[in-house]
């Protein structure tokens, strides 16, 4: 059962005016969230309550759309048919506009984007990472990923190698057995960050040409709920527009997930 996280406009309610009394209240939203992906959404163990980026922009397309929203903590199982039962508004919580969810429900304008890069040796300098640059060159990347499928259609004078889990590519890059490692800026950057991960750097975004289609994440609703959708959509433009996007961004990215 849903557990209810609280109002992010209105948290606090004064003692209203006889007018504020007697004017209409404005429709509550309610965003499912699930509340176990940090830094996007997660539960602060000291304040017990939601916090992370998906939770701080909600509150600034609240504000820009002058509505209340009430937060509901959801379980990942299950998200989307809660949401088609009516028991929330939307979906906030990191759910990437694929063709099989677009059958059962709509999507928002992408509120963010994963990038793809190619990571290596710092002992090579950042520059070309273009499949000719590349050209016999030992890339890693996870098996059955769209990171594989653009390898393999583009970088095909290359030896591509595959891995279950990236952590697995990151250690074979460790120890010279890989040119590179290819894969979302999220997941690189972390062990970029880390104690391991001082041997590398970045070597380049995922180029240009040959395009890669990267992750775009969306705010999920119910396809009859066409008003609600372009509200979302005029909210996210407008954050995007006045520069309350990037603050928050950079409070949890050090890259452009727009």
């Amino acid at each position: 059962m849903a557990i209810l996280a609280g109002l992010f406009l209105g948290l606090a309610v004064p003692v209203a005016s006889a007018q504020e009394a007697t004017s209409p209240q404005k429709p509550v939203i309610r965003i499912a969230i699930e509340g176990a992906y940090p830094p996007f959404n997660f539960i602060d163990p000291t304040s017990n309550e939601l916090q992370g980026f998906e939770v701080d922009l909600l509150k600034s397309l609240c504000d820009a759309m002058q509505t209340r929203c009430e937060l509901v903590q959801r379980e990942w199982d299950g998200i989307i048919r809660g949401l088609i039962r009516s028991e929330y508004d939307a979906i906030m919580s990191s759910l990437e506009i694929t063709e099989k969810r677009q059958k059962r429900i709509a999507f928002t304008d992408p509120y963010y984007r994963i990038p793809a890069v190619f990571i290596g040796s710092k002992e090579i300098k950042p520059g070309e990472v273009t499949p000719q640059a590349l050209t016999g060159k030992k890339i890693g990347t996870t098996e059955r990923s769209d990171h594989e499928t653009y390898l393999k259609a583009f970088y095909r004078d290359s030896e591509i190698v595959l891995y279950a889990k990236a952590e697995e590519a990151n250690l074979d890059l460790l120890v010279g057995r890989l040119d590179a490692v290819f894969g979302d800026e999220l997941l690189l950057s972390k062990f970029l960050e880390s104690r391991e991960g001082e041997c590398c750097h970045v070597l380049g975004d995922a180029p240009a040409e040959p395009a890669y289609r990267r992750e775009a994440y969306g705010i999920g609703l119910r396809k009859e709920d066409e008003d609600l959708r372009a509200r979302f959509n005029r909210a996210i433009a407008q954050v995007k527009a006045d520069g309350t996007y990037d603050r928050i961004r950079a409070k949890y990215f050090s890259f452009d997930i727009k």
